[in-house]
C-alpha cells in the first residue's frame, strides 16, 4: 500500500497540507492575540466611560468594572493629559510593554510565539488607540494567564480543523489519483503483460483510451512500438522459414554440384580443343557455386558455437594460413610476409581465429590476382595493454564503393564478382564472439588494411 503510487501520493498530500496549515497557524495565532488584546483595550475604554459619566464611584463598582474588563488599571490620555481612570493593586511588577498602535506583522508574530511558549504568569502593559478617537491613547495593565489559555485553545482548534481538512483533502486526492492515474497505468501494465504472452497476436496491441494527455501519449507510443515489433516478428518468422528453405535447397544443390565437379575432371582430359578451352571456366563456375552453397549453409546455422578461449601462439596460426594460400598462388607474382613478435601468445579460439585470418588473406589474394599485377600481403600484430591488434594489409586495387557500403552485410558485401559477401559477415560475427571487433581501416589504389582487435580483459574486469 505505502509503496504504491496512490499510497505515497496520499502520504505526501497529508504532509503538504499539514505544512500549509502550519504556515497558516502561526499568523492566525498572532492575529488572535492581537484581537484578544484589542478587545481588552475596548472593554477598559467602556469601563472608563462610567467614571467619565460620574466622577465619584465607589470602590466596589470600580473593582467590578476592572474585573469585567480583565485588567488591573486603565489609563486614558485625552487632550495631552494622561489620566489614571481605574486602578487596582498589581500582584507583580510589569514584565513587558506592548504598543499595538504601530506594531508590524513580524513583531506581532514574534510576540505571539513568545507568549505561546512562555508558561509563567506575567503582568504586561498594553497600549493602543481608543475606539472612535475617544482620546490619544489608552493603556491597560493585565496578566497573561487568560491570554495564554485562550491562545492554546484557539491553536488546538486550528490544528484539529487542519487535520480534518488534510485527511479529507488527501482522501479525495487519493480517489482522484486512483481514477485518473493508477487505474489507467494498471491498464497499460495489463496490456503489456498480455502482449508479452503472444506478441504475434495483433489483437493484444494496446488501443489508446486514457483521458489524461500524458498517459494517452504514452499509450500511443506503446501502440506504435508494439505494432512495429509485431511486424518485425512476422518478418523474421517469414525470413526464418525462407532461410530454412534456402538451406535445404543449398544442401541438395551442393550435392548435385559436387557430383558435377567430379565429371569435370574427365572433361579436362578431353582432346577436343574447344572442350579443353571451356572446361576451366566450367570448373570455376561450379567451384564458385559449391562455395556459395557451403557459405549459405554455414551462415544459415542458428549461431556459431561460442569460442573456446585458450592461450595459443599467434605465429603458428598465421604461418598455417600463409602456407595454405601460397599453394593456391601457383606461379603468380605474389609474396606473403608476416610480422608477429616471437613467442606472442593470444587468448582466442584457435579454429575460429584461423578462419577469420584465412578469410581476410584469401580475399586479399583474390583481389591481387584479379588485378593481374604483382602484390604483397602482410599479416602483422601489435601488443597493447588493452588488446592484441592484428592487421592484414595488401597492395591490391582497393575495395569498390559498393563493397565498402555493405562490407559486413550478408549477401550484399561481396568484394569480388560472384562472391556472396558471407565471408566477412561470418568473420565479424566470430570476432564479436571474442568480445572484439573487425573493421576496415583504410582502402584505396595503394591497397587495403583490415584490423582485428581482440581484448585482453574479461567483461568483469572492464
Amino acid at each position: 500500500m505505502l509503496n504504491s503510487l496512490s499510497g505515497r501520493f496520499l502520504i505526501l498530500t497529508v504532509i503538504f497540507v499539514m505544512l500549509a496549515e502550519i504556515l497558516i497557524f502561526v499568523p492566525s495565532v498572532a492575529r488572535y492575540r492581537e484581537d484578544y488584546l484589542l478587545s481588552r483595550l475596548e472593554r477598559a475604554q467602556i469601563a472608563s466611560l462610567a467614571l467619565l459619566a460620574d466622577d465619584m464611584i465607589d470602590e466596589a463598582l470600580e473593582a467590578e468594572l476592572l474585573e469585567n474588563a480583565e485588567v488591573y488599571n486603565v489609563v486614558l490620555r485625552r487632550d495631552e493629559m494622561r489620566q489614571l481612570m481605574l486602578s487596582s493593586p498589581i500582584p507583580n511588577p510589569i514584565d513587558a510593554t506592548y504598543d499595538l498602535r504601530q506594531a508590524g506583522a513580524f513583531e506581532l508574530t514574534r510576540d505571539a510565539m513568545m507568549q505561546l511558549f512562555h508558561r509563567g504568569d506575567r503582568v504586561i502593559r498594553v497600549i493602543g488607540s481608543p475606539v472612535r478617537e475617544a482620546g490619544l491613547l489608552i493603556e491597560v495593565t493585565m496578566d497573561t494567564a487568560g491570554l495564554r489559555t485562550a491562545m492554546l485553545d484557539y491553536g488546538l482548534r486550528v490544528l484539529v480543523l487542519s487535520a480534518v481538512i488534510s485527511v479529507v483533502t488527501a482522501f479525495l486526492l487519493f480517489l482522484a489519483v486512483q481514477s485518473f492515474l493508477v487505474r489507467p497505468i494498471k491498464g497499460v501494465v495489463s496490456y503489456m503483460k498480455s502482449y508479452a504472452d503472444a506478441p504475434e497476436d495483433a489483437r493484444r496491441i494496446i488501443q489508446p483510451s486514457a483521458g489524461v494527455t500524458e498517459l494517452r501519449e504514452a499509450e500511443a507510443a506503446l501502440q506504435s512500438l508494439q505494432t512495429e515489433l509485431t511486424a518485425s516478428l512476422r518478418q523474421k518468422e517469414r525470413l526464418a522459414q525462407l532461410g530454412g528453405a534456402v538451406a535445404k535447397v543449398s544442401h541438395d544443390l551442393r550435392n548435385i554440384l559436387t557430383s558435377a565437379q567430379l565429371f569435370t575432371d574427365r572433361i579436362e582430359m578431353s582432346k577436343d580443343p574447344t572442350v579443353r578451352r571451356l572446361a576451366p571456366k566450367l570448373v570455376n563456375s561450379i567451384t564458385r557455386a559449391v562455395n556459395l552453397c557451403e557459405s549459405t549453409l554455414a551462415f544459415g546455422k542458428a549461431e556459431e558455437p561460442p569460442p573456446k578461449l585458450t592461450r595459443i601462439p599467434l605465429a603458428d596460426i598465421v604461418a598455417d594460413v600463409i602456407e595454405s594460400e601460397r599453394l593456391a598462388v601457383d606461379d603468380y607474382d605474389l609474396s606473403f610476409a608476416e610480422d608477429i613478435p616471437a613467442g606472442l601468445i593470444v587468448r582466442a579460439d584457435a579454429e575460429q581465429l584461423y578462419r577469420v585470418i584465412s578469410n581476410l588473406v584469401r580475399n586479399a589474394r583474390q583481389a591481387i590476382t584479379s588485378s593481374t599485377k604483382p602484390g604483397e600481403i602482410l599479416v602483422s600484430c601489435k601488443d597493447s595493454d588493452e588488446a592484441w591488434i592484428i592487421h592484414v594489409r595488401d597492395t591490391g586495387p582497393g575495395l569498390p564503393p559498393k563493397a565498402q557500403e555493405h562490407l559486413f552485410t550478408p549477401f550484399q558485401g561481396g568484394i569480388r564478382k560472384g562472391g556472396s559477401g558471407l565471408g566477412l559477415a561470418i568473420s565479424a560475427e566470430l570476432v564479436r564472439g571474442h568480445g572484439g571487433s573487425l573493421m576496415l581501416v583504410d582502402t584505396g589504389p595503394d591497397g587495403t588494411r583490415f584490423e582485428i582487435r581482440l581484448p585482453k580483459g574479461d567483461v568483469a574486469d572492464t
